[in-house]
């Protein structure tokens, strides 16, 4: 790990190098405000140049066998899981995430990178014949291969620095592409020393431009920038709406925020949605984007679920990343004050606190709201924190409507020892993914994840992901 006074470098030009200007952002660990590391503020003519030697590279990459960079990207998930411990560190100070979610973050990275190169070896383009369609000629043969876009802009966020950010890259470069990765301000080092493993991996290092630097000086930037072939980010949805409006005819994934509600209906089984409904709201602080963020329960069993569910709440561990907490400080100040203030707005309008609202500066404990109406915010805002209330409702038509009528489209719970009826609810939820009995979450990585609405655009999951970095090239053979 860096001396508290070094500045990390960046990789810029094929080099390990700072800025020229040598500015400098501070990287401090949100629960102790330690100074972690300084990461070069790169300009964008910095960049320009950059990018230039990026789009080049990527020519001779693209010649390349599949073997031959898939095997790079094989050797870079063997260092990656060598090192869990020392990256995961790295992980838990820079964002507070708890010590064993942020090691199990390297190691799912890691796995992440292995299935990609697999499934992109089994990518084939196809050959067609001619005389296959009326009035065609078998004397016409059609090559139809995946030809890389070019050049990807990979942006990542400050949540899963590594995992979210890995898995734009890693699809990328296999299938012939070089990158751009813009790592999340709050989750820079743990980018940076990903791309080290990387480069030591044997990649070309001008395949990688990796964009340290404020979004407000250089994400316009980025994303407007001509060599960007195609744009993959994952963060809020705002930023999201932004970068797709200045996007043009240039694809783009997106993977923002959500509501997620977990439906509960007056069959489920109540110990077992509890514990989901508390493992999917809570982990991480809340702080992901398929935390489950709202309960709509039927009436005739909402007070035996709020039971439980209180129960489960007290017994997380509020404390320090360090100490394996369950519940701990959120990213910066804007972020606790925000939910802090949804908090406090619920309850003057009539919420009912069954646990928490207890604040520590940054360090929110597990909040748990009942009796909150469709009139407040936090109904339908996404907190991004450790809070979730409860929203009774007097029929599963009523809990459909409150789920469709959110701007958020990602997923949903049913729960329900019905699987007929969880089924029939599922097909009406205006969702990317509905989990029967079960949290919401990201994952199996290899299942399509997706989100509706104002939740994303494009679909992810590794044959998505592999197949969106690559466009169809036609060859016609004529004999």
């Amino acid at each position: 790990m860096t001396t508290n006074t070094e500045t990390i470098k960046t990789l810029i030009n094929g080099q390990w190098a700072e800025s020229a200007s040598e500015a400098t952002i501070e990287i401090k660990a949100p629960h102790n405000d330690e100074l972690i590391g300084r990461v070069p503020s790169l300009s964008q003519n910095e960049l320009n140049d950059s990018i230039s030697k990026t789009v080049a590279a990527q020519e001779d990459w693209a010649t390349k066998s599949i073997q031959e960079r898939g095997s790079i990207l094989l050797k870079w998930a063997d260092i990656l899981e060598s090192r869990k411990e020392e990256l995961g560190a790295t992980i838990m100070k820079e964002v507070a995430k708890k010590k064993s979610s942020a090691e199990g973050e390297v190691t799912r990275t890691a796995d992440f990178i292995r299935y990609t190169v697999e499934e992109a070896y089994r990518l084939h383009g196809d050959a067609l014949r001619g005389d296959s369609f009326k009035g065609g000629s078998k004397k016409k043969i059609g090559l139809a291969e995946k030809a890389p876009l070019g050049t990807i802009l990979a942006i990542g966020p400050f949540n899963y620095p590594m995992n979210l950010s890995a898995s734009k890259i890693a699809p990328a470069l296999v299938m012939g592409n070089s990158v751009i990765f813009k790592p999340a301000t709050q989750g820079a080092i743990s980018g940076i020393k990903m791309v080290e493993a990387l480069i030591e991996a044997g990649l070309p290092a001008e395949l990688v431009t990796l964009a340290t630097g404020r979004g407000s000086v250089i994400g316009d930037f980025l994303v407007q920038h001509p060599s960007v072939d195609m744009i993959n980010f994952t963060g809020g949805t705002a930023t999201g709406e932004h970068i797709s409006k200045l996007s043009s005819m240039i694809p783009v994934v997106l993977e923002l925020g959500g509501k997620d509600p977990a439906i509960v209906l007056e069959d489920a089984d109540l110990d077992k949605a509890a514990k989901e409904i508390v493992a999917g709201a809570y982990s991480y602080s809340g702080q992901r984007c398929t935390a489950i963020k709202r309960v709509l329960v039927k009436d005739e069993v909402a007070d035996e679920l709020v039971q439980k569910i209180e129960a489960k709440v007290k017994d997380l561990k509020v404390g320090m990343p360090e100490d394996n907490a369950d519940i701990t400080p959120l990213i910066d100040d804007k972020s606790a004050d925000y939910v802090q203030g949804l908090i406090d707005e619920a309850k003057e309008q009539g919420a009912t606190v069954v646990a928490g609202d207890k604040r520590d500066g940054r360090l929110l404990n597990a909040t748990l709201l009942d009796n909150v109406t469709t009139e407040m915010r936090i109904a339908w805002e996404e907190p991004f924190g450790p809070v979730l209330p409860i929203i009774r409702v007097s029929s599963e038509e009523e809990a459909v409507r409150i789920a469709n009528d959110s701007e958020y489209g990602l997923q949903a719970s049913v729960f329900s020892n019905d699987t007929d009826r969880a089924m029939r609810i599922a097909e009406k939820l205006e969702v990317g993914t509905v989990q029967l009995n079960a949290k919401t979450e990201r994952g199996p990585d290899h299942f399509p994840f997706l989100g509706v609405k104002s939740s994303g655009l494009g679909v992810q999951g590794i044959t998505e992901a592999l197949r969106s970095v690559v466009r169809d090239k036609v060859t016609v053979i004529n004999m």
